[in-house]
């Protein structure tokens, strides 16, 4: 037995496989294992989880990952954000931490055939939201739905009066010019809440 798996980077030492193997067994689920995956890749909002994978969760594109006595799923998705990630389990005075860090889940980084939402978190992270900070505000994706992508504002932003002709000249413009398959950006904020509205 090796003192740790390694695959496309990622490393689960053998504490932290022995940790997760007890938690599966007191799941008294034959076949269960666990999901790894990263919420909002590429984003400053990007955080790495682990999750059950009880059978029938699986996904045909996961990456499998045989540990002692259980399976990891890696989301195929989230691999170019594990890369050199590291889950690790210690034992402390308050009975032990299970720890991850994965310190390439925040960097952006898309390709052609990257998935919609990454090339949109891209432009919004790498030449949007720089340009909304100015003015302490910020936008994020919420969804795509059939090729619109829903986006929020926040900050400065939300309730600003300049919001439309924010999310129509710069928004909108830089993502449908570098995101062909985006058919249009619509915005869901509460604008009635001008509390940190920029004037």
């Amino acid at each position: 037995m090796s003192e740790q798996q390694l695959i496309c980077n990622i490393e689960i030492t053998e504490s932290a496989q022995q940790y997760l193997g007890e938690l599966l067994a007191k799941q008294d689920c034959e076949g269960i294992g666990i999901r790894i995956f990263v919420s909002d890749p590429g984003t400053s909002k990007a955080e790495t989880c682990i999750s059950y994978c009880r059978p029938g969760d699986e996904k045909e594109e996961d990456e499998i990952l045989e540990l002692n006595g259980f399976k990891a799923h890696l989301e195929k998705r989230s691999l170019p954000f594990l890369e050199d990630a590291k889950v690790d389990y210690a034992d402390n005075r308050f009975g032990g931490q299970l720890t991850i860090r994965a310190p390439n889940s925040r960097l952006p980084k898309v390709s052609d055939d990257s998935p919609v939402e990454d090339k949109i978190n891209y432009v919004l992270h790498t030449e949007v939201n720089p340009g909304l900070a100015a003015h302490g505000g910020n936008v994020s994706l919420v969804e795509v739905n059939d090729g619109v992508a829903i986006l929020q504002f926040g900050g400065g932003c939300q309730g600003c009066g300049m919001v439309d002709l924010t999310l129509k000249e710069g928004v909108e413009k830089s993502l449908m010019e570098k995101i062909p398959e985006l058919k249009a950006v619509r915005d869901v904020t509460d604008h009635s809440d001008t509390t940190n509205a920029y004037m």
